[in-house]
């Protein structure tokens, strides 16, 4: 049986969370817009390999702690490589649509398929739900 996309990146992501550290959401996306990447295979194959060495694979991974921005290479974006950033868990990821749509709220622009509008709903989701939580009570006074 074949493992989700979204399960194989929690999987492989485990080395960059801190212990206890849940994951909410995985949006998956890339550097390039991927309207460019498809017009270059339908119509400009030799510019093919100049253009996927621009794109590389992101990973914003967001936790009930913070968000962490991965690296995935430039061929797929299922396994994370390496950390480019942490994020604070408080912001907003925004509205998405359209086919491709571009969250710029993670410090570059990362361009997320509709495959995974969900996930970034879901992100915001769970940051308001987080948000209307009481504060924690103050530590005792000795």
């Amino acid at each position: 049986m074949a493992i989700k996309i979204r399960d194989k990146i929690v999987e492989k992501s485990a080395p960059y969370l801190r212990p206890g550290e849940k994951v909410q959401a995985v949006i998956p996306g890339q550097t390039m817009n991927g309207w460019w990447v498809f017009l270059i295979l339908v119509g400009i194959l030799p510019y093919f390999v100049v253009l996927m060495s621009l794109n590389r694979y992101r990973i914003a991974l967001v936790t009930d702690q913070r968000i962490l921005l991965l690296d995935a290479g430039k061929w797929t974006m299922g396994t994370p490589k390496k950390v480019l950033g942490e994020l604070p868990r408080g912001i907003v990821l925004g509205e998405p649509s359209s086919l491709w749509w571009t969250c710029r709220a993670l410090g570059e622009p990362l361009h997320v398929h509709r495959r995974f509008h969900k996930d970034v709903i879901a992100a915001d989701a769970a940051l308001q739900a987080g948000s209307a939580l009481p504060p924690p009570p103050p530590p005792p006074s000795a």
